[in-house]
């Protein structure tokens, strides 16, 4: 099975235009990306796909050791890629996603010709003089949620990562979305995901890469995005007016505009 069929690759707009691809977050598929890929489709090759584990992608591909850290993720992107052969991309990483194309872009940089980060955190942890947000007890108590109820842990965490409180029907998609997950694979990218480190990997990045950082955010606050944009040698930090972790399903048009004037 070829790269693009294990991912359940979705691509439209003119074939020769310009590569732009978007990666969901944790818990979610390439649907989330529904209200921002198509105002791109005029004037460049959407590409959307399903990371390993997550929403159509193959079942069978998904393998805990090798999803089990986010290098796994990466090279399954440069994999992507290369079975597109229309690099190099833009490629549009939202939260895990935002550091699983860091390290596609530092391991294959000529698949890239630039990234953009939404709500990235290269770690969770507060950790000395870095605030990620977390304790480690947090962590942890998150985990071991997930490894007890699934659907516990969704119904607490969904409301929570999309913010925007006045909007319930937003949180009600995310806790249906992480539902859909099966559960030992939800596990093992949790983990992955709450606990990597890649804040030495940063500074190798020589990819162009824009920072895209929202207010009121639970997940990555905007200090660990203006840390991020400090440790990209070409990036830029734009602020949102959208709340919440995932901009692109409360703020669809605002996030489309700053990723499309940055682009130029």
């Amino acid at each position: 099975m070829s790269p693009s069929a294990r991912h359940n690759l979705r691509a439209f707009g003119p074939e020769r235009a310009r590569t732009i691809v978007f990666a969901h977050g944790y818990g979610c598929d390439q649907n989330m990306w529904r209200f921002v890929a198509p105002s791109f489709a005029a004037d460049h090759r959407v590409v959307l796909f399903d990371l390993a584990g997550c929403g159509q992608a193959d079942a069978a591909w998904h393998d805990p050791v090798r999803h089990g850290q986010l290098a796994g993720h990466a090279e399954d992107v440069c994999e992507l890629i290369r079975d597109l052969g229309q690099g190099p991309v833009t490629f549009v990483g939202h939260s895990v996603s935002a550091m699983i194309g860091a390290l596609a872009a530092i391991r294959a940089p000529d698949l890239f010709d630039a990234l953009v980060m939404l709500g990235p955190s290269p770690c969770y942890l507060n950790d000395g003089d870095y605030r990620g947000g977390f304790e480690r007890a947090d962590i942890e108590g998150l985990l071991d949620l997930l490894d007890g109820n699934h659907h516990a842990w969704a119904a607490q965490m969904a409301p929570v990562i999309m913010g925007n409180p006045d909007r319930p029907d937003l949180a009600a998609e995310l806790e249906a979305s992480f539902c859909r997950m099966d559960p030992a694979v939800a596990r093992v990218f949790a983990r992955v995901t709450f606990t990597s480190d890649c804040r030495a990997d940063l500074p190798l990045l020589g990819v162009p890469t824009l920072v895209l950082q929202s207010a009121d955010d639970a997940v990555a606050p905007p200090e660990v995005g203006r840390w991020v944009a400090e440790q990209v040698r070409a990036s830029r930090l734009v602020h949102l007016g959208a709340t919440g972790h995932c901009p692109h399903v409360s703020a669809p048009e605002e996030t489309a505009r700053a990723i499309r004037a940055w682009l130029g």
